[in-house]
């Protein structure tokens, strides 16, 4: 990619969801750009439009009307089955309830993602242990989930969200179930990720403090951006 083009580009963002005889419009032309490197946090006030935001720009939910542009590719104009294999092999996710399989261990739930993408058993345990270790939990790579803490947990997702180096990390509320003090420490292993490995991250939150890790806030209200402001003491 041109380093001078954005990672992202959405123009002009339109969700509608049907609700008996009315239309319940969740996003009204909505655009920003995002560069390669940046972590960006969508706040606002419940019900405004951050998480349909996430999942109609990152392909989880379909559009009505605009445009989204990943990496150069119009991701409104593949398929259902190429922009699901697209999702797959250039995104990661985080979700504030971490949305890991109970009995598999860490190591088989990072590792998920690349066997379900056709790597070979092998090459995927490798690089899911270097993930882990990315993420200081190597040690803690045969535990099961329930053996591991509310931020190990956390941690581990993050582990699976980096392990097929994706183009952009998508996390909604990644802190949501965390105490101040884990929520820090979860925080900082993302911002050293997105400083040392440039990986961009795009964060829904409600919480200023996580906010406060970004280069820029977005901050909606009723479907629309209608703040796009830089953070102080983070550049790209």
């Amino acid at each position: 990619m041109n380093p001078a083009l954005p990672q992202l580009t959405v123009q002009n963002l339109w969700k509608v969801y049907p609700y008996g005889d009315y239309r319940v419009e969740a996003l009204k032309g909505v655009s920003f750009e995002v560069a390669k490197g940046e972590m960006i946090s969508i706040m606002g006030p419940s019900g405004c439009g951050k998480t349909t935001l996430l999942n109609c720009v990152s392909g989880l939910d379909t559009i009505d009307q605009g445009s989204i542009r990943i990496d150069g590719v119009e991701q409104t104009e593949l398929k259902s089955r190429s922009r699901d294999a697209y999702r797959a092999g250039h995104m990661g996710f985080v979700f504030q309830a971490y949305n890991l399989i109970p009995v598999l261990t860490a190591a088989e739930n990072v590792e998920l993602p690349l066997l379900s993408l056709g790597m070979k058993p092998k090459l995927a345990r490798e690089k899911a242990l270097e993930a882990l270790s990315r993420v200081g939990l190597h040690d803690r790579s045969g535990h099961l989930p329930s053996e591991l803490s509310g931020g190990q947990q956390q941690r581990v997702a993050i582990a699976r969200a980096i392990v097929n180096q994706p183009l952009i990390v998508w996390a909604d509320e990644p802190t949501g179930a965390l105490d101040s003090r884990t929520t820090t420490m979860v925080m900082d292993l993302i911002e050293h990720l997105n400083r040392t490995e440039k990986i961009t991250f795009i964060i829904v939150t409600h919480n200023p403090d996580v906010a406060q890790y970004s280069h820029r806030t977005l901050f909606m209200d009723s479907g629309h951006v209608i703040q796009n402001r830089a953070n102080r003491g983070r550049s790209v």
